[in-house]
């Protein structure tokens, strides 16, 4: 009788940080204008990965909206094939992108309209995000790996239903965010990781073989001092449209707000920013995003997770 050897194949976690942190340093996508002084847009990124057959996937069609898609739903409808046991063999890799402290210096202080260099580096940080999704694609596919972008893929799109407003995204960054381990939701419905809310999040999905980190709680606002404590509404204070509340987050509010922003910055920056492709419904929608965040600034979730820096 031939006796099979098994084979233990070693995770790429640590491959995988090398190669991120690479792409945070050198790529020139990751550059402010030399008018607000140059430099990085984004410190040095973190990651968590989940497994794709994890149970709160299917939750998040509830919690999210049921056009959410599964890791194996956007894998298919990405183009990528079908094989036995897929789900349990996708890994998500969730990417934390930290805004770097000069940014966030500069926003602390601005009051009605943001400061200039959090628009541009907000505005910029669409191609970066975009350019690093494709070159990590790439890193796994020249391994001999699988991958695909929910927010690249064809199936990636915006859902906004009216009466009452709902606003979501098939493939929800933040989400993948929290079921791989990084971080909790907030009152004023950011990610609070263990380096702030201050942050970008984008995502890759590969069959490559990497170490699941798991997640602390499953309580949604584990990080969130308001809700563990009700002592803690700065967001609240620091938002201009009024959007947020001992009730949680209003999307109307905040959308009109944030109309009200990119008209006003747009006309400030005017050729400073770069267009970006969103499908919202089905339809191509073209804007110049500049961002909003007052809520991220000067808050005790800003740069830390506030919960464990009390505990």
């Amino acid at each position: 009788m031939v006796k099979l050897k098994l084979v233990k194949v070693k995770p790429m976690n640590k491959e995988v940080q090398q190669f991120l942190d690479e792409q945070f340093a050198v790529n020139p996508l990751n550059r402010l204008l030399e008018q607000y002084g140059g430099g990085h847009i984004f410190d040095t990124p973190i990651f968590g990965v989940a497994k794709g057959d994890d149970a709160i996937f299917i939750r998040f069609k509830t919690v999210v909206g049921p056009q959410h898609l599964t890791p194996a739903e956007m894998w298919l409808q990405s183009g990528l094939p079908e094989v036995p046991g897929l789900a349990a063999r996708l890994r998500i890799v969730s990417i934390i992108f930290p805004y770097v402290d000069r940014i966030r210096a500069a926003s602390k202080t601005a009051r009605k309209m943001p400061a200039g260099i959090y628009c541009v580096g907000r505005n910029f940080a669409n191609a970066f995000m975009d350019d690093v999704l494709a070159r990590t694609v790439a890193f796994f596919q020249a391994k001999n790996f699988q991958a695909t972008s929910g927010m690249r893929s064809p199936a990636f799109q915006i859902i906004v239903n009216q009466d009452p407003l709902n606003i979501y995204a098939t493939w929800s960054e933040r989400h993948m965010a929290f079921a791989a381990g990084l971080g909790t939701f907030s009152l004023h419905e950011g990610f609070i990781s263990e380096i702030g809310c201050n942050i970008r999040l984008t995502s890759v999905i590969t069959d490559a073989p990497l170490a699941v980190t798991m997640r602390k709680s499953d309580e949604p606002y584990a990080n969130c001092l308001y809700y563990t404590s009700g002592k803690c509404k700065k967001c609240a204070d620091r938002c201009p449209a009024d959007a947020i509340s001992a009730d949680g987050h209003d999307k109307l509010k905040c959308y009109l707000y944030g109309q009200t922003v990119q008209e006003e910055m747009t006309g400030r920056l005017g050729d400073q920013l770069k267009p970006h492709l969103r499908y919202i419904n089905g339809q191509e929608q073209w804007s110049y995003p500049v961002g909003c965040a007052f809520c991220q600034f000067d808050v005790p979730c800003m740069e830390k997770n506030p919960v464990k820096q009390k505990s």
